[in-house]
């Protein structure tokens, strides 16, 4: 019983044993990479997961590496992978630029990567264009009439230039730029509408692409609509407002021509007021003059008869104040 037992404990050490092996000592990672031409010690592998290094993203990113013949270094490996890196993303990346004769070393690449930007995608992008579609670009030619233009903008990344380049709004934004500036500088509408080239040639030929991180290898307008003109709706614009300008100058005059009617009318009834006041003066002076002896009653009759042989002629002259009169 005792020799039983002794066996049982022993299978269990040695299953034990296996156990951890396998499960603490990736020996089975240890083996493909021994099988794949990667020389790394299971020393190695275990120290990887010491540094909290994922030991399988090191050796499969060796393992692709050395069989599309390129020679990686595992402590770089482990340092990108320690900056905040995508191993694998990189490995891809520089196996792909390798088959597509790119120029790309290991320093750049990793670079790009920590930068933010997919450097496979980049890589990607240098061997097939990319084709950007701008959003619909509004600009006025100079005979006032409203374009509206879209465009077909293919471009390649610019692997020198990934780090610290413009990405895709800015090239967006440039192209947009050039074509209000390539239309607005049309004379007509028309020879834009029968010359949709003129715009692309213009707007390469300003070198849009430059402090980017892609090059522009084409601008293909892809629709060009019609809008509103522009030109008659602002004159139609200045014509509202200079009529309203007018109405108002007119009305200024109109109301100055009141208050001087007014002034005038006041002024007319101050002077007649003047005029009654001279007028009930009269009868005061002469009765002064009886007082005073300068006016004799003969006189007095003399200028009645003057004002009654006066009266007289006036209603002569004038029957038909004389009939209103009556």
């Amino acid at each position: 019983m005792e020799g039983i037992g002794t066996i049982v404990l022993i299978f269990a050490a040695v299953g034990v044993g296996v156990y951890i092996l396998f499960v603490f000592i990736p020996v089975a990672l240890w083996f493909s990479a021994l099988l794949s031409g990667v020389r790394i010690s299971l020393v190695q592998l275990i120290f990887m997961r010491w540094r909290k290094v994922p030991p399988k993203v090191i050796v499969s990113a060796l393992i692709e590496s050395t069989k599309a013949g390129l020679d990686l270094n595992r402590n770089e490996l482990e340092a990108h992978y320690l900056a905040g890196g995508h191993v694998s993303q990189v490995t891809h990346a520089l196996v792909s630029a390798s088959k597509a004769n790119i120029e790309l070393g290991f320093k750049m690449a990793t670079a790009i990567d920590l930068a933010g930007r997919d450097v496979y995608e980049a890589v990607q992008m240098s061997v097939i264009p990319k084709v950007i579609n701008t959003p619909p670009v509004t600009a006025v030619s100079k005979d006032g009439i409203q374009l509206i233009a879209k465009a077909r903008v293919t471009v390649r990344a610019n692997i020198r230039q990934l780090v610290g380049g413009a990405g895709e709004e800015t090239v967006l934004a440039r192209v947009g730029e050039g074509i209000v500036s390539s239309i607005g500088s049309s004379e007509s509408h028309k020879t834009v509408l029968e010359n949709p080239d003129f715009i692309s040639r213009v707007v390469l030929e300003k070198g849009l692409d430059a402090g980017t991180a892609f090059e522009i290898l084409s601008i293909d307008i892809a629709d060009i609509d019609i809008g509103k003109n522009i030109g008659a709706v602002l004159q139609t614009d200045q014509a509202d407002a200079d009529l309203k300008i007018a109405q108002a100058k007119a009305e200024e005059r109109r109301a100055m021509a009141v208050a001087s009617e007014q002034e005038n009318k006041a002024l007319a009834q101050e002077m007649r007021a003047k005029v009654i006041e001279a007028e009930a003066e009269v009868p005061r002076a002469m009765a002064e003059a009886f007082r005073n002896g300068q006016l004799g009653i003969m006189d007095y009759y003399r200028m009645k008869n003057i004002e009654a042989d006066t009266s007289m002629r006036e209603n002569i002259a004038n029957p038909k104040d004389k009939g209103k009169k009556k």
